[in-house]
């Protein structure tokens, strides 16, 4: 497959939604090998597990929020496959997958999401910059890095994921643009799961597809169904050779459905019809990665209790371990932002300090 910018909406594709190989892909294919195969699905059952374990944590009280990733997992590690371990990965709230995926201890990856000041992780063990919540705010901050890599002759990549919401914010336009005319060895990967919380695609944007953006700022542009794994970690990585190889940015659409709410707070059945719900369901990246596999001879009963094991085992030690972690200190709220606080900040946190120590007063009178 060529990288020039493509204009055909149609979304590139290797394994249809019933399993079956549909592209054309050589049959030494580095994604066909059966080993990647294998190492990919244990990946994606592994990475499951963990979402649903994380939905209920927070359905338990154990985390403030989770923004699931059910149903994006081929977006979310075959992206992290694609990739090596000394590239740079800058990610959103909803990509907490991927960062198991890429190695981080699966309670430092939900750190932040217990409402602690701190990402949990250390971002240059990992290459992998603290998760961020404002929209694409970390587009500009993965051209950068993968300017300075060019600059120092360096062959990282920098990938920032970003939801098709985030497309419609000025950091990302400011991000593609900076990484095209620098041809910064940058991959702006949009997880197109058709809304932006509650705003459907169509209300953010009138191009037939948001790769299509790649051409107005010169840069190559590629859709691909992100429910396809094997596809996914092709033009991935095809983008980062290109990229090392001083071709520039690439911007890579991946179509993709949010199986469940936007977050725990949300509801989604007040902006979709559940007929759209089940028009997707047949379509889920893992079931169809299994599909192929089983008709590959490759899906034996010890391959998957083997894999069922290693994901039970995660969601159990998740379990544990994330209820040995500290209580949150609100006070770390106002702290590590300014040296010498502002007179609003400090303002603030006295204000919050009053209300905590009245809910205390009222728990106690309570008893």
């Amino acid at each position: 497959m060529g990288f020039d910018t493509i204009l055909d909406p149609s979304p590139l594709q290797y394994l249809d939604e019933h399993g079956a190989l549909s592209g054309v892909l050589r049959d030494d294919a580095p994604e066909l090998a059966p080993d990647r195969l294998l190492a990919t699905w244990r990946a994606m059952v592994v990475g499951r597990r963990f979402d649903v374990q994380a939905t209920t944590m927070v359905r338990q009280g154990r985390l403030a929020v989770y923004p699931s990733s059910y149903g994006q997992e081929a977006c979310e590690i075959g992206a992290m496959l694609a990739l090596r371990p000394t590239d740079w990965f800058f990610p959103t709230y909803r990509d907490c997958v991927s960062m198991v995926t890429r190695g981080i201890d699966p309670v430092e990856a939900l750190t932040l999401l217990r409402g602690d000041w701190h990402c949990g992780y250390d971002p240059q063990r990992w290459r992998t910059a603290p998760q961020c919540t404002p929209l694409a705010t970390q587009a500009p901050h993965a051209a950068g890095l993968a300017h300075a890599a060019r600059l120092a002759g360096d062959d990282t990549v920098a990938l920032a994921f970003c939801g098709d919401g985030g497309t419609s914010e000025g950091d990302f336009h400011e991000a593609l643009n900076f990484a095209a005319v620098y041809q910064a060895p940058a991959i702006f990967f949009v997880q197109n799961n058709q809304y932006a919380i509650s705003v459907p695609l169509a209300k953010q944007t009138h191009a037939a597809a948001l790769a299509h953006k790649a051409v107005g700022y010169g840069m190559a542009g590629v859709r691909v169904d992100g429910n396809d794994v094997i596809a996914v970690q092709h033009v991935v990585g095809e983008a980062a050779a290109r990229a090392r190889a001083g071709g520039g940015p690439t911007l890579i659409e991946a179509v993709t459905y949010r199986m469940q709410a936007h977050t725990n707070a949300d509801d989604a059945s007040r902006y979709r019809n559940d007929s759209e719900v089940e028009y997707w369901k047949p379509r889920d990246p893992l079931a169809r990665l299994e599909a192929y596999l089983k008709a590959c001879g490759l899906l034996t009963d010890a391959v998957v209790a083997e894999a069922d094991q290693a994901a039970e085992a995660l969601a159990d030690d998740l379990r544990t371990r994330l209820g040995e972690e500290p209580e949150v200190d609100h006070r770390d709220l106002f702290r590590h932002v300014y040296a010498r606080p502002t007179p609003q900040l400090l303002e603030q946190a006295a204000g919050l300090q009053a209300e905590l120590d009245a809910a205390e007063l009222d728990a106690e009178a309570g008893r």
